[in-house]
């Protein structure tokens, strides 16, 4: 392995990154670029779409000795999980947008309600604003975005024939 830090903080070097506050775990990931800036490196944690910004002799950075291409970051349509979204709520995953609409990634009927009523509770929702009766069904497509981009994905209204068109539940602010 390399001994300077100029040596180890090369673009493609895989390293393992401890947070602040938890500097116990550690996990893997690689360095997709090096800036100018005083947290001159870009290091983008396996299973992410989006890179840290920190400074090469960071303590929470362990060096790997494997040095590679820096893969691509996946574009275009998606099926999202409960990791793309706030999280499940009664076993489905739910996204509540800034402007308040809120998206439930199930088909069933019984189990949007369930998991709107869960999500509610959890956020501390009223009741009045999470009205099982004002649910509807949609077809969407979700589409990732650059990594640089404001958000890492956006969802767009579709026709049901759509490439990876999914019907989901939809709550309107």
């Amino acid at each position: 392995m390399p001994d300077t830090l100029q040596e180890q903080a090369v673009v493609g070097r895989r390293v393992e990154f401890a947070h602040y506050r938890d500097q116990d775990t550690y996990l893997p990931g690689i360095i997709t670029a090096i800036t100018e800036d005083p947290a001159s490196l870009r290091i983008r944690l396996d299973g992410h779409r989006s890179s840290l910004a920190c400074r090469p002799e960071y303590d929470g950075i362990r060096y790997l000795d494997e040095v590679g291409p820096v893969p691509d970051l996946p574009m275009g349509r998606f099926t999202p999980t409960a990791a793309d979204f706030d999280g499940e709520y009664a076993g489905i995953p739910v996204v509540q947008f800034e402007e308040g609409n809120t998206v439930l990634l199930t088909t069933d009927n019984d189990k949007a309600r369930e998991a709107l009523a869960a999500f509610a509770e959890d956020m501390q929702i009223a009741p009045d604003y999470a009205d099982p009766a004002d649910l509807v069904t949609r077809w969407v497509v979700f589409e990732w975005q650059p990594e640089d981009a404001e958000c890492p994905w956006l969802m767009n209204f579709a026709n049901p024939d759509a490439d990876h068109a999914l019907r989901i539940h939809y709550l309107p602010a």
